[in-house]
């Protein structure tokens, strides 16, 4: 499929987080930004008047948008800062120098010191973040200071040095900020204990530290001291919202690419992030027909040839969700947990979106395609000889036994076909038998169908369970239709799909289009249901007295009705009022029908 012109790519982006990036006709990248919600900011472009003349003269260089979805809005920030540096776009103002956001690390040294800096530097060294905000970096190391004694000094803290007494302690220690460890005043086991709590914290887990917070606001809220209570109450906010782990940017893992795959009968979708010193640096779909029944890992295999060229990627090392061929060159690893699968996660997820987003693009661009499609896919997940063009679904309503109604409700291609709606009074069971009451209108539809000589349905659905679709296949064999058309049944707690003869029911994902459509059948004829029996109901009430009057029909008992809202209230009116809202005769009739009532023999 072509790239969809640019109303049609905006219209069906995502609202999630994520980066975007605008392309001009010539596929050089323009613009790199970040959102909260991508759909809605980046329609702000194409819906605002921008005061901007940079951004006006961008807008109109436009021509195609990609993106990439993330978890949150930190990763968002994250990953658009990796993209700007890398690729430069011309509309960019901030971020395309060469400073980063900070980390805190945790050096590779005796007696480690624990300190934010913006540079990553291998030597061993354990680095944690990088943060959006310094707030949160000092948030953290304010934390650690005030439960853990550290030194701050540059020493090289060697047993051999401390030994010969190589260095005094400098005025932290007569602070009380450090325990001296570069006079051996401090065990080294007792310091390493103190630096696996610190550990602890900036991976998030500080349940105590913020109880003995919180302790703190309430003594300080206590003795009316509220600016340190407020202090506080900052400090606890940033930890709360304080997120240790970034899918996008990971020092642990350096030059890769990842690869991950969704697909349908037709097509593949291959999704490509490439990582370079731990940071995303490139996210792209490709979408690939297939040829024949070839499967995932034949599509990866081809995918990851084609892209790796096209990029001139020469990373040895590449990340997929299941075993794939990828030469001998390269080394294929297979995450299973930690950060390497939350990043192949991550792939997925993107080559999902992009699938539904070219979902949706068909559905404006191609509904022919598009409709294709949902048939090829239902014909498959139901297990049909044919594709479901015409569906029919049948619902039983009754409340409390009264007034027993059935609807049909019929959709073409997979749309509501409104015109083709039945509903059924229930003439032959007395009392509410929801199963007898199926077979009932089953028979009927279909024999009417018959005997006009009208097209049949693929499928058909009552909504129940076993009981409901053994009815409806009892009506099927009266009219020598089984096995000529299939039926299910949906039962209406676990969605569970029923077939005849079959004691375990199907269960389709609960995100299949093919489960959503049957959804939609079931709810339009419920509802359609629903309305027949209530206007059934109410015009029972009716006739019980107002149209029981000789001479007063329907219509002159809901102008009534409309005007005095109950019966006791057209008891209650004098002849002049009814005159006003029926006119003179009828008003005459219904006012002389009630005073003959009233009057005493």
């Amino acid at each position: 499929m072509e790239t969809p012109a640019l109303e049609v790519q905006v219209q069906t982006l995502p609202n999630s987080p994520g980066v975007y990036q605008y392309y001009d006709k010539n596929g050089k990248i323009l613009y790199v930004g970040k959102a909260k919600n991508l759909k809605k900011r980046v329609t702000s472009y194409f819906t605002k008047r921008h005061d901007s003349h940079r951004i006006g003269v961008m807008v109109k260089k436009i021509k195609e948008i990609k993106h990439i979805v993330v978890e949150s809005e930190t990763d968002a920030l994250l990953l658009e800062n990796n993209l700007i540096k890398k690729h430069q776009p011309r509309f960019n103002v901030m971020l395309k120098d060469d400073k980063t956001y900070p980390w805190i690390c945790i050096k590779n040294e005796r007696f480690p010191r624990v300190f934010p800096t913006r540079k990553l530097i291998k030597d061993g060294s354990e680095y944690y973040g990088p943060f959006t905000s310094f707030k949160t970096v000092n948030t953290l190391l304010d934390l650690i200071k005030g439960l853990y004694k550290l030194r701050t000094c540059n020493y090289d803290l060697s047993e051999e040095k401390i030994r010969n007494g190589k260095y005094k302690v400098c005025l932290e220690y007569h602070l009380g900020n450090c325990k001296g460890p570069c006079e051996a005043k401090q065990p080294e086991a007792e310091y390493n204990s103190n630096i696996e709590a610190i550990r602890q914290i900036v991976k998030g887990n500080f349940k105590d530290s913020l109880q003995q917070f919180r302790e703190q606001m309430k003594t300080h809220a206590e003795k009316m001291e509220f600016e340190d209570a407020q202090r506080i109450k900052n400090k606890i906010d940033v930890l709360e919202n304080y997120q240790s782990k970034s899918t996008v940017v990971n020092p642990k893992i350096t030059n890769v690419d990842v690869f991950s795959i969704v697909s349908d009968e037709g097509y593949g979708y291959v999704n490509f992030l490439q990582l370079s010193h731990g940071a995303i640096i490139r996210s792209h779909t490709i979408e690939m027909k297939k040829k024949l029944e070839e499967t995932d890992e034949e599509l990866l295999e081809l995918a990851i040839t084609e892209i790796r060229q096209r990029f001139s990627s020469n990373s040895k090392e590449i990340y997929v969700p299941f075993k794939v061929d990828a030469g001998e060159e390269v080394k294929v690893i297979i995450p299973k947990l930690g950060d390497k699968k939350k990043i192949v996660d991550l792939s997925l997820r993107n080559a999902k979106y992009y699938r539904q987003e070219r979902f949706k693009q068909m559905k404006i661009v191609d509904p022919d395609r598009h409709v294709k499609r949902i048939m090829a896919q239902m014909k498959e997940d139901l297990r049909l000889n044919v594709e479901p063009r015409h569906i029919e679904c049948f619902d039983n309503s009754n409340i409390q036994g009264t007034n027993p109604v059935a609807a049909c409700v019929v959709f073409k291609n997979g749309k509501p076909s409104k015109k083709d709606y039945r509903k059924f009074n229930i003439k032959t069971v007395e009392g509410p038998d929801d199963f007898a009451s199926m077979e009932e209108v089953v028979f009927r539809r279909y024999k009417r169908l018959l005997n006009e000589g009208e097209d049949l349905p693929q499928l058909i659905i009552v909504d129940g369970g076993k009981g409901q679709l053994s009815s409806g296949v009892k009506a099927l064999e009266a009219l020598d239709l089984r096995g000529k058309i299939a039926i299910i049944g949906i039962a209406k707690r676990l969605e569970e799909i029923f077939y005849p003869g079959d004691t375990i029911p199907l269960y389709l994902d609960k995100k299949s289009e093919t489960l959503k459509i049957i959804q939609q059948l079931r709810n339009e004829a419920h509802r359609f249901g629903i309305t027949f029996h209530r206007n059934k109901r109410t015009k029972t009430a009716l006739n019980t007295e107002l149209e029981e009057i000789t001479g007063i029909g329907e219509k002159t008992v809901v102008e009534l009705l409309k005007q005095f809202r109950s019966v006791k209230r057209i008891k209650e009116a004098s002849e002049k009022e009814l005159t006003e809202v029926i006119g003179v005769s009828k008003a005459g009739i219904i006012f002389n029908h009630y005073k003959s009532e009233n009057t005493p023999e």
